[in-house]
């Protein structure tokens, strides 16, 4: 949104009769290093024993209202860029299942590629955004891009299209799709968001374009007249990004074209 974030507080459940205390110091060490990274301190929080590991962060920060960069401002014409490629929810869908049937490793997916997305900041792509002025932007997270991409629709009034063969994937996820691996999120986001989207491409397409993310990219809605400097401005910081579609005038509505 266009935030400079200042403060942090952590947020964790563990389970600490299944798995080490070492292992939660791990995840707490590590959230606290990529908060640095993105220049604000981790100032406290609070701790639950749980059945299941979570770990979060709840973050302040401060911007000028006059340049809040929301989700509900766009326009149609506008094109719709995406900051990081999606998939990796099927990915660890397949690496968890497969790993736990002990299949051989050439047979599981490799996460490495996924976790360096993962990992990595939206700051840049968040300063680039600012820098050159957009109609709207949000980020791409468990409703997949389909459902964030009907968040900024109904929040603006506008309709979008969009381009599957234009939508980066990572390596390996139509592979992993075609033998089946889905998320429940995913598969909870296909029912959800069916009967808004004009599917013009293969259900496993349409699948795709619904699965949770981890730490997505930003979804953003650039001004055409716009475009040449965001993408030169992209160029010059070394950062990716693909034009996937354009808003349109149908209100509420995704078209999804090959």
């Amino acid at each position: 949104m266009g935030a400079t974030p200042i403060l942090g507080l952590a947020i964790a459940a563990f389970p600490t009769d299944v798995l080490p205390l070492e292992m939660l110091q791990e995840i707490l060490r590590g959230g606290s290093e990529k908060a640095a990274e993105a220049g604000f301190p981790i100032a406290g929080g609070h701790t639950i024993i749980d059945d299941v590991p979570k770990y979060g962060l709840a973050v302040t920060g401060i911007v000028s209202v006059s340049k809040l960069v929301r989700n509900s401002t766009a326009k149609a014409g506008d094109a719709i860029v995406l900051t990081k490629p999606i998939g990796n929810g099927i990915l660890i869908s397949a690496f968890r299942a497969l790993s736990a049937r002990r299949f051989r490793r050439s047979a599981v997916p490799q996460l490495d590629e996924a976790i360096q997305w993962m990992m990595m900041l939206n700051r840049d792509a968040a300063g680039a955004m600012i820098d050159v002025g957009v109609n709207a932007a949000t980020d791409v997270t468990g409703y997949g891009l389909t459902g964030h991409l009907l968040e900024m629709c109904d929040g603006s009034g506008t309709g979008a299209e969009i381009r599957a063969s234009a939508v980066p994937v990572l390596p390996n996820v139509r592979e992993s799709l075609a033998r089946g691996f889905r998320p429940t999120g995913t598969l909870r986001n296909v029912e959800t968001f069916r009967h808004r989207v004009d599917v013009q491409v293969p259900e496993s397409e349409f699948t795709l374009m619904c699965d949770a993310q981890t730490s997505g990219g930003l979804l953003l809605a650039v001004p055409s007249e716009k475009l040449a400097a965001f993408d030169a401005r992209m160029r010059q910081s070394g950062l990716f990004y693909a034009t996937i579609g354009t808003m349109t005038e149908q209100s509420g509505k995704v078209t999804l074209i090959p």
